[in-house]
């Protein structure tokens, strides 16, 4: 296994590729990460925006407590890691598992590296950093973890609409590591943190764990990518999209701005037959009788 993965390796370190703006003549092989395969999914018509005609959605603000709790459990799980021991948290699911051991994890916990591949009749370079993989030592099958946190007064489930995203995010990270050659369970888990609000700070925040199994089914992946392929190479933009909030702003405010420019191209003349002042359209007619006033 490590001779082939050396191999591999190798290879996908030789591949040209480049990211940004789609350009359908190149050679080389385009980056697409996980984020932008969800960003599709969302809005057909952002993805394009952003990907062919570069207008990005504005960014959004860095989670850097977030951020803090997944380097925390990084370095608590990567101390099992090295130790090959398991962590209490495995226990308590019952595994008989540890975290993973590999030469490739840091790469593939790197942001804008990840667990990479390569959809060669596409020309696509697909990457998506993980939080964490355990292995099973009973199936020698992969578990993909990824870390969540925050704090909310109801039990953690993955029930929300708005969680299918998470859904798709694992899955993804299970299609990576099968395209890399390794055996991965179709059973990933979330390790959840809730922030505990009650009592005080005393510079100390606490959390309740909750450890939640989702199964996973990847098929989904390979006619999306074939779908994102077709739309790079199409010069229509797509539609607005009912359940996009960018979209739904848009299209409001364009709305907003088409009336008050009609509004604005209205003023206030004298009109003769009307006998006072009346609203003149951008033509010079009143509004109220039609008689040319300017």
């Amino acid at each position: 296994m490590l001779i082939i993965l050396i191999k591999f390796k190798s290879i996908m370190s030789e591949i040209k590729t480049y990211r940004g703006v789609y350009k359908p003549e190149e050679e080389r092989y385009y980056k697409i990460s996980r984020s932008k395969i969800e960003s599709y999914v969302n809005c057909k018509r952002c993805f394009y925006l952003d990907r062919k005609l570069k207008v990005a959605q504005p960014p959004g603000f860095p989670f850097n407590l977030n951020s803090a709790v997944d380097q925390l459990l990084k370095n608590e799980f990567d101390e099992h890691r090295e130790n090959e021991t398991t962590h209490p948290y495995i226990k308590q699911l019952g595994l008989n598992a540890v975290p993973f051991k590999h030469e490739m994890m840091d790469p593939w916990r790197e942001n804008f590296k990840g667990v990479e591949c390569t959809i060669d009749d596409l020309k696509f370079f697909i990457h998506g950093a993980v939080d964490d993989v355990w292995i099973d030592k009973d199936t020698d099958e992969l578990i993909v973890v990824d870390y969540k946190s925050t704090s909310k007064k109801d039990d953690i489930t993955l029930d929300a609409e708005w969680q299918n995203s998470y859904k798709r995010q694992m899955e993804i990270y299970q299609y990576l590591l099968r395209k890399n050659g390794f055996k991965v369970s179709n059973t990933g888990y979330f390790v959840y943190c809730n922030g505990i609000k009650n009592g005080n700070f005393n510079e100390e925040l606490k959390f309740k764990m909750y450890l939640i199994d989702y199964t996973g089914d990847d098929r989904w992946i390979d006619g999306t990518l074939q779908e994102i392929h077709s739309l790079l190479n199409q010069d229509k933009i797509p539609s607005h999209s009912e359940d996009c909030d960018y979209c739904q702003y848009q299209t409001k405010l364009n709305a907003l701005e088409e009336e008050v420019s009609e509004e604005e191209s209205e003023t206030l003349n004298f009109c003769s037959l009307c006998g006072e002042q009346k609203l003149v359209n951008i033509d010079g007619r009143c509004i109220e009788c039609g008689s040319h006033l300017i």
